[in-house]
């Protein structure tokens, strides 16, 4: 339990990898608000931030769930105020969530593509800022925070379209731009590289395509689940030398080395560093 006391906020949390980080920070004693649409009901793919919140209080910790559409700047606002009246403290930010469109991994130029694809930038992009834009709000004038940026090797090597490398390349640039401001005040940003993650989306897409099995980008036989890259933040929020990596982009499989950290089932998780590419950006 190294992270009692501790109050972070994970975005996009109903499932996937937010839920994944939501469980592993409550697993070691954080309350967790966990934010999402789906109050009711998961849709196709399952899930709910009330069953991920009750996951939470199960595992130890203490989770707290929001309903917050992150394209409503009104809705993200009263989130921080709520976390703020409540708590008094903000710990850690996990910038998580992102509108995955369904036809996201169709083939095709960016010109084939629907328009509404932009919506990747406005929950992806902009959501980011616009929470860490709150977050630096309370965590400046408290000296300490963490902020995490979820992204993935695409931020350097084409991976499914135009758009998606776009939004997160954007997203490295932008944490570590962030860290630059926030350093003379102790708030760390950091962005988080992930390979493929075991989500319900990722299992239905590989069941549902034979060849993904053969790709580097999709092998489910070096994939991790998604509680892996909350045991890696975990680590992170537990470092008291973390504003020694604020700014830097990391590959979760390589932190997960340094701090000793292994999945859910006890693997070890590769680095894909030499098949995909390595980060861009270093620490400040």
């Amino acid at each position: 339990m190294r992270l009692s006391g501790k109050v972070a906020l994970v975005t996009g949390a109903s499932r996937g990898i937010g839920k994944g980080v939501a469980l592993a920070l409550a697993g070691e004693g954080a309350t967790v608000y966990v934010t999402g649409r789906s109050a009711e009901g998961g849709g196709e793919l399952g899930g709910t931030i009330g069953e991920t919140a009750d996951a939470c209080t199960r595992r130890g910790g203490r989770g707290i769930a929001v309903r917050c559409d992150h394209a409503q700047d009104e809705e993200v606002a009263a989130l921080f105020a709520r976390i703020a009246q409540e708590q008094g403290q903000l710990d850690l930010l996990v910038n998580n969530a992102f509108a995955i469109p369904d036809d996201l991994i169709e083939a095709g130029g960016f010109w084939e593509k629907p328009l509404s694809q932009l919506q990747m930038i406005d929950v992806g992009l902009r959501s980011n800022f616009t929470a860490a834009w709150h977050a630096a709000r309370m965590m400046v004038p408290q000296g300490s925070g963490l902020i995490v940026a979820i992204s993935g090797y695409v931020g350097v090597t084409y991976t499914y379209g135009a758009l998606f490398g776009t939004v997160k390349s954007g997203v490295d640039r932008m944490a570590r731009d962030m860290a630059i401001e926030l350093k003379p005040h102790g708030v760390a940003s950091i962005s988080l590289w992930q390979g493929l993650t075991l989500t319900e989306r990722a299992q239905r897409n590989i069941a549902a395509n034979a060849a993904m099995m053969k790709s580097v980008v999709t092998n489910p036989t070096i994939g991790c689940s998604p509680e892996f890259p909350g045991r890696v933040i975990a680590g992170l929020l537990a470092d008291d030398a973390v504003m020694r990596l604020s700014g830097g982009t990391f590959i979760a499989a390589e932190l997960a080395a340094e701090y000793g950290i292994v999945d859910i089932d006890g693997r070890t998780i590769p680095s894909l560093r030499e098949q995909r590419g390595a980060p861009l950006w270093h620490p400040v």
